[in-house]
């Protein structure tokens, strides 16, 4: 590869490696070299156990008040091929792989492939950089998903996720109004908007308070990118 795609990539990346052969031997699939040795599964091997280490340590910073079961939940999500190719996807890098013919084509480049990849450039950065490097490049590109994990993973308790990103991004608790009621006495409903430091997100209307007041933290994850707006 040469010097100018290997410098676009590191653009795409955010690190500037100090060595640029850790870079190139982490785009080399076993089936681009006669010598597996020379390819990227030694990096994907270290860059794997790196990449799990980095997650698992920022979630348990990130979530403080999280027992061991939590923290496995979002952990599960997280640590996987899946998210792993969906970063390569997102950066759209998967074209930086060097592969055999035989490989042009393959469904596995936007699967285990990719995740490879991503695996091997953590390990590349790690040994170029140390473990900073590699910790920003990782809570850089998963941030989000972290955020999106927890979320999906409280069954409905929105409000909590909502308080806890809340308190953690400008230490304020969100504040719940009720702006309509329709229904008689015994069957109202109320609808509720999520008001954090002025920002008035989107009103969602429930059978009870207590239920409006969880589908309006919903809908303040959805419009902070923390949930995906399942209704489209």
């Amino acid at each position: 590869m040469n010097q100018e795609d290997l410098q676009k990539l590191e653009r795409i990346i955010g690190y500037h490696f100090s060595d640029p052969n850790l870079l190139e031997k982490a785009l080399c699939h076993s089936s681009y070299v006669e010598n597996r040795g020379l390819s990227n599964e030694r990096l994907e091997f270290l860059g794997d156990a790196i990449f799990g280490m980095i997650i698992c340590l920022e979630l348990y910073n990130e979530f403080p008040d999280y027992l061991e079961g939590n923290l496995t939940k979002i952990k599960s999500t997280l640590v996987s091929r899946r998210s792993c190719a969906q970063i390569v996807k997102k950066l759209d890098i998967q074209d930086f792989l060097k592969i055999g013919k035989g490989m042009a084509g393959s469904k596995a480049l936007s699967g285990s492939l990719a995740a490879a990849l991503f695996e091997a450039l953590v390990a590349a950065i790690y040994l170029d950089g140390g473990l900073k490097a590699a910790k920003e490049f990782i809570v850089k590109n998963f941030i989000s998903m972290i955020k999106k994990a927890d979320a999906e993973q409280t069954n409905g308790n929105y409000k909590s996720v909502l308080q806890q990103h809340s308190q953690q991004s400008s230490g304020i608790t969100p504040v719940y109004n009720i702006l309509d009621e329709k229904g008689p006495d015994h069957n109202k409903c109320f609808e509720v908007e999520a008001v954090i430091a002025g920002r008035h997100f989107s009103s969602a209307w429930g059978t009870n308070k207590k239920d409006a007041e969880q589908m309006a933290a919903k809908q303040a994850l959805i419009e902070l990118g923390f949930l995906k707006n399942k209704s489209k």
